[in-house]
Formats: C-alpha cells, sequence, structure tokens
C-alpha cells in the first residue's frame, strides 16, 4: 500500500483514474467454482446432466437468464426459486471463505488511500453483496450496484452506467466514462464495461474470452494506481 507521500507524488505526476468499477464475481473474489458447484448439484438433483461447458457459458450472465437456462437443463422450479437456491448456496461457501483474487484486495486499498472513487457493480443479488462489502476493510467502495437492482443486466451496459450514476450523486461531481476503468473477467461483463464507454480491462479467470475492445492483462497482482493511470495515458494517446 503506497504511503502519503506516495499518494501525493502520484497525484502530481499522472493523472489518475476518475473511478474504478469493480465487477465482483471472478474478479474480485473467486466465487465461480461455488456458483458452478451449485448449478451442477441442482441439475443433477433433478436428473439432468452439466457440463462445464454449460458451467462456463453462465459465467458473468444476469441471473434470471442463467436460471431460464438451468430450466431448459432440467430443473423443476421458478426462475425465482433457482436464483434463491444458488444464491443460498454460494452464501454459505462465502461463510466459510472468502476467495480474494490475486492482487485484489490490495489495489482496492490503494485505490482509496489514492483518493479514486470505486464502485462494485455485479450480477450477484443484494444478499451476497452485503456480505462481501461486510467482510471488507469498512469504506473501499463509494456505492454498490447489484444485479437484482437494475433492469437490464450484463452483456448491457446498464449496469456500469448505473455505478457512474450512483457515483456522480453521492459524491456531487461528474465522471467521464473514458475517464474510468472497469475491471472483468467474462465476456458478458467486459462487453458491458466496454459498452459503457469505460477504459475495460479484463483480467482471466474461470473463462477467457480472448483480444477485443479492452485491455488484456493475466493478474491484478502488484498492479497499483500508478498503473492504471498509464492505462489511461496509452489509451487516449
Amino acid at each position: 500500500m503506497p504511503t502519503t507521500s506516495s499518494v501525493s507524488e502520484v497525484n502530481t505526476q499522472r493523472i489518475l483514474p476518475q473511478a474504478v468499477l469493480w465487477d465482483l464475481d471472478g474478479t474480485l473474489i473467486d466465487t465461480e467454482p461455488y456458483w458452478i458447484a451449485a448449478e451442477h448439484a441442482l441439475v443433477t438433483a433433478h436428473g439432468g446432466s452439466w457440463s462445464e461447458e454449460q458451467a462456463h457459458a453462465l459465467v458473468g450472465a444476469a441471473l434470471p437468464g442463467s436460471a431460464r437456462t438451468l430450466q431448459a437443463a432440467g430443473v423443476n422450479m421458478g426462475v425465482r426459486e433457482i436464483i434463491d437456491h444458488l444464491t443460498g448456496e454460494v452464501i454459505a461457501g462465502l461463510r466459510r471463505e472468502i476467495p480474494w483474487r490475486p492482487g485484489a484486495l490490495e489495489l482496492l486499498r490503494a485505490n482509496r488511500e489514492a483518493g479514486i472513487a470505486q464502485a462494485l457493480v455485479t450480477m450477484s443479488e443484494r444478499s451476497i453483496v452485503d456480505i462481501i462489502v461486510a467482510a471488507m476493510p469498512e469504506g473501499l467502495f463509494d456505492v454498490t450496484v447489484a444485479g437484482d437492482e437494475v433492469t437490464a443486466g450484463k452483456p448491457n451496459p446498464t449496469p456500469y452506467l448505473r455505478g457512474l450514476q450512483l457515483l456522480s450523486e453521492k459524491l456531487g461531481r461528474e465522471f467521464t466514462a473514458e475517464r474510468c476503468i472497469g475491471l472483468e473477467d467474462s465476456l458478458p461483463g467486459i462487453t458491458a464495461a466496454s459498452g459503457a464507454g469505460l477504459h475495460a480491462v479484463l483480467i482471466p479467470n474461470a473463462t477467457d474470452p480472448g483480444a477485443g475492445q479492452w485491455r488484456r492483462v493475466p493478474t491484478l497482482a502488484g498492479v497499483t494506481p500508478v498503473e492504471l493511470a498509464g492505462w489511461l495515458e496509452t489509451a487516449v494517446a
């Protein structure tokens, strides 16, 4: 974590991002194994089969669509029932252990000390978001956007646009999407971040969407606010 003097030096040498908007599942914490295990157990319990390929196709997607895919795989439950069941299983896993992604918590703290606004933008529902935020050091996120609080989920850009709107409302200033960074691990997520006009950054995890209209980095380990500023400089050069 940078010291106060190092943060001051950063601010005089580089224009830092106005905000960093974080995905949750697979980017900030590695919950995808929890989701996949819950999906597999549910489909199997209803007499169906669930492959790794099918599971990976749902990574980063909005939960109602995922529930309908599970129905097509044989789960004889309503969409809301499926969402509640899966969410409960993931929450149980998180109560046992919160598996942070490499470098994520460190970058969250460094951004906060550097004065960069931060939002959490996820397709997970508020019940999961509240557990994660409660487990973090207080004050890392200025606002949070949950999947059950938006009219359209990722890959639609609406969740990220909502994040920018909430940041503006809370902090009393306008946020320019091109001066903000969106961190994602999945194709639906990186498509949403890019579509919202953010400087979208892909950190592959359970799936790898490959190259596209976004920056691709192997890990957040060792990434600093200075490096984030350099990404934006390169993007606008």
